[in-house]
């Protein structure tokens, strides 16, 4: 569990040149995951896949990609099929979820596939270069950030798996039921108690009784007002007779700035987004005191962000409602919002369930199909997700139309 030691060096700069020697959480999780030479994501460190650090939807099998396919050609067709329709993936890994789309709709969709222009935005150099080899075979525009894409040139759908949840967040404490965010400092030579005050700033150095580390934690007063008005946005008030002293969680400002973004550059049509996350009642719920992030290394989950800095992926859950809210001052309008289990079902992959009695596979590869399929419906895992659905520029007749996904699933049938 070694740390990337060029990166910390880099961090503890970072660090040491900036005010009062400290910086945010979402600072420090910038560098540990996208520092250019050294982070997670900017390295031969990321590891994704079934043995790799993590694993998603993508990496059972074609399924996923194929019925999110089924929903684009709908979105296409919503739209009054233009000649021209940009599917914009963000954070396409290892160019997989592509692959399988791409081979899809050239098989069964051969108009819409005539008329798409895939573009990827990927900020990973590493993950670029497996995506180039990887999609060889299609004519695929790969940019390194959504600002390579002109303002209001999209039509069609921006979309994501997983992405979110790995965006920079702030960390925030209460304390006396007052709003406090948590730094990122030097470890000093020895920490004796869990609260070490500064007779200056009434500042606390927190003991989180890790391993050993470089980096430890300090609280003070919030670093921009927007974390204040992020929860005015979402509906969160923090009483002291309804949050403990002490409750803890993440703030993910990150992805209010990209769903920012993204909104300037669609035109017409969609913007799609899946990952793990609750709605804001949920996610701040007093019971739930010590947030939502994790760490992924080697398929082995915690909560220690300051190990194997540079070697291991860091992520919080995403706020949903926080999302659509922004989302409707950038001009998106919420579309829908459902679980992945039951946006799948609606896409057809009950039928396909079903269908494996009538194929003719091995059993072997009929068992290990028939499991890919229900992990992707496991309302404990990956068919727990969240998926949010919201549109720009629809015309008021087009608004009317539900997307497929968003609809109530029809049991499969046998017959």
């Amino acid at each position: 569990m070694d740390s990337h030691p060029t990166l910390c060096a880099a961090i503890r700069d970072r660090i040491a040149n900036s005010p009062d020697q400290r910086i945010t959480f979402a600072t420090y999780m910038d560098m540990a995951l996208y520092h250019p030479d050294y982070g997670y994501y900017s390295t031969e460190a990321v590891n994704i896949g079934k043995q790799g650090d993590f694993f998603t939807s993508v990496h059972l099998g074609p399924d996923f990609g194929e019925l999110l396919a089924e929903q684009f050609v709908q979105m296409w067709e919503i739209l009054g099929q233009p000649a021209a329709f940009s599917l914009v993936e963000m954070g396409a890994g290892q160019g997989h979820l592509a692959l399988d789309i791409l081979n899809y709709l050239k098989l069964r969709y051969p108009n819409f596939f005539a008329a798409l222009k895939y573009i990827i935005v990927e900020k990973s150099p590493i993950l670029r270069q497996e995506q180039q080899q990887r999609l060889q075979g299609f004519t695929v525009e790969i940019k390194s950030s959504l600002e390579e894409i002109l303002s209001n040139s999209i039509i069609g759908c921006f979309f994501s798996n997983e992405l979110v949840d790995a965006l920079p967040v702030h960390q925030f404490i209460l304390e006396q039921g007052q709003l406090r965010e948590i730094y990122v400092t030097l470890q000093p030579e020895s920490i004796e108690t869990r609260f070490i005050a500064s007779a200056q700033s009434q500042e606390s150095i927190v003991n989180s009784q890790r391993p050993p580390t470089p980096f430890t934690e300090v609280i003070a007063e919030p670093s921009t007002p927007r974390l204040a008005e992020y929860f005015d946005l979402v509906g969160i008030q923090f009483l002291e007779n309804v949050y403990p002293e002490g409750y803890r969680s993440e703030v993910n400002l990150a992805a209010l700035d990209w769903l920012g973004v993204v909104a300037d550059r669609l035109q017409r049509g969609y913007v799609l987004t899946i990952d793990y996350g609750y709605p804001a009642s949920r996610y701040y719920n007093p019971r739930r005191s010590q947030g939502t992030l994790q760490c992924y290394w080697h398929h082995q989950r915690h909560n220690n962000p300051y190990i194997n800095i540079g070697q291991q992926d860091i992520t919080a859950h995403v706020d949903f409602t926080a999302l659509e809210r922004w989302g409707e001052r950038c001009g998106l309008a919420k579309v829908g919002w459902t679980q992945q289990e039951l946006f799948l079902m609606a896409l057809g992959l009950g039928d396909r369930m079903v269908s494996l009695s009538h194929t003719n596979q091995p059993i072997s590869d009929l068992l290990r199909r028939r499991d890919a399929l229900r992990q992707l419906l496991d309302p404990y895992g990956l068919g727990g997700f969240g998926v949010l659905a919201q549109s720009k520029g629809l015309k008021e007749t087009e608004t009317f139309l539900t997307l497929k996904g968003f609809t109530v699933p029809q049991l499969p049938t046998s017959n």
